[in-house]
């Protein structure tokens, strides 16, 4: 057995320290760069309208949820799968998009304070990598980061992520551009804090990365995490529920090269939004799929003014569509799990066709597919999905991605809601990462997905 490989997947499964600022100084630096953007914007003679809105009410998390995150890399790596398993850019269901993580596999590692940091191989990427590693672990961190917030303040709930431009699609995909959201800006997930019998709480998310390098004599935080916090609050304004400002947000800027390692900045802002509960069958349930909407855009929120109320574009749900949004979020979130296992034809089941469904429901090309074909136990528990075969340092290298097989049975027969009552009640019952086997790192979740990654034995 290769070494190297051994030790890079034992490495994965090292709880290290992901720091988390979040203060006065870093609300007071995003808004001097905002009004920085505006200054160059107006220089190049742009019209007023594309300076804002930005998100009101931006600042500091509380101090007991801006600790740091204690965590493994691998579990950033499944947080990452998890967030892109639905994902549209590359068109690439075939290649199972929520594998793109594994190329990280060697970029993290613990200093002697036990701190994440990046690797010498981390460090080093070519220039138009680097930016697409700053993207993709961007979203690896601001969302663990999130998460961590939402289940401090909702311990007892579980939290799912959803892409954002999936969730929106139903409802705006009819506009023109025909099929998709076109460059109207818009955060980049939604995250659902929920539990059955209860409305669910959602909270828009903005991720981002950059490895700016900052040292402990300069500023705390870099000019490029200021700007990126600074643009984020444009793209959170643009998404309301109900009505303006009472969406909650949650702003993330990830620096690569800080001085105390990997560093996750966050902003916030409150909002009272609750989705209407559901009925756990027929009817107004999840089980039932959603019809599309054809929602505005233009002038779309109505802003208070010392004048009256202005106007502004924006992706707005209104209150009476409330319940319809909340099916398309656990529904896109089946889908996403279904993914995740490989899930094949059935996952294109909870879509419509602007969000998918065909590219999900048709066959791979050869040689590509991932479908659900693989099986293993954790402590006893039986997991079925999808698996990937690799090399590390010309050691071949197992991951494997799945659901509980009772739960994964659930979605596939349409069984949305009984999903949900079933992972709920059995939150707490799931293998610890010592409990694995023969796995040599494995993330777990509350609500039975697995993702794990082994030699292969010869």
């Amino acid at each position: 057995m290769d070494s190297t490989a051994s030790d890079v997947i034992n490495r994965l499964s090292e709880p290290l320290a992901v720091q988390v600022n979040s203060s006065p100084e870093l609300a007071v630096g995003m808004g001097k760069a905002a009004a920085a953007i505006d200054r160059e914007r107006a220089k190049k003679g742009a019209r007023k309208d594309t300076q804002g809105p930005r998100k009101p009410g931006l600042d500091q998390v509380p101090r007991a949820e801006g600790q740091p995150l204690r965590i493994t890399p691998w579990d950033l790596l499944a947080t990452f799968a998890r967030a892109t398993a639905l994902a549209r850019q590359g068109r690439g269901r075939g290649l199972a998009e929520h594998w793109q993580g594994l190329k990280y596999c060697r970029a993290f590692a613990g200093d002697h304070h036990g701190n994440l940091r990046l690797t010498t191989e981390g460090k080093a990427p070519e220039l138009s990598y680097r930016a697409m590693q700053a993207r993709e672990l961007g979203r690896a961190f601001g969302l663990a980061v999130a998460e961590q917030v939402l289940r401090d303040r909702y311990p007892d709930h579980l939290v799912s992520i959803v892409d954002a431009e999936i969730a929106l699609l139903p409802g705006f995909a009819r506009t023109k551009p025909a099929g998709t959201l076109g460059a109207r800006p818009r955060p980049d997930f939604l995250l659902e804090a929920w539990r059955p019998g209860e409305g669910s709480r959602i909270f828009v998310v903005t991720v981002n990365g950059n490895h700016q390098a900052v040292t402990a004599k300069t500023s705390a935080s870099s000019r490029t995490t200021y700007r990126q916090l600074a643009r984020s609050s444009e793209r959170v304004e643009r998404l309301h529920l109900g009505q303006w400002d009472e969406t909650p947000a949650l702003l993330t800027s990830t620096e690569f090269l800080a001085a105390a390692g990997v560093t996750v900045h966050m902003l916030h802002a409150g909002g009272g939004v609750v989705l209407p509960m559901r009925p756990m069958s027929g009817a107004g349930s999840a089980d039932v799929a959603i019809g599309r909407r054809a929602l505005p855009y233009v002038n779309s929120v109505a802003v208070p003014t010392k004048r009256g109320a202005s106007r502004h574009n924006a992706f707005l749900i209104p209150e009476k569509e409330l319940t319809w949004f909340g099916r398309v979020i656990a529904r896109a979130h089946a889908a996403g799990q279904l993914s995740l296992a490989g899930g094949g034809g059935t996952v294109g089941r909870y879509l419509i066709d602007e969000q998918g469904s065909k590219h999900f429901s048709e066959t791979a090309f050869a040689g590509t597919a991932s479908v659900h074909d693989a099986e293993t136990s954790f402590a006893d528990e039986r997991y079925v999905g999808t698996d990937q075969v690799f090399r590390i340092n010309g050691t071949r290298v197992e991951a494997f991605s799945g659901m509980a097989a009772d739960l994964y049975k659930l979605l596939v027969d349409g069984k949305v809601e009984e999903y949900r009552r079933q992972a709920y009640e059995r939150r707490k019952d799931w293998s610890k990462p010592d409990g694995v086997g023969l796995w040599g790192a494995s993330s777990i979740r509350p609500d039975g997905t697995a993702l794990a990654i082994r030699v292969v034995r010869e």
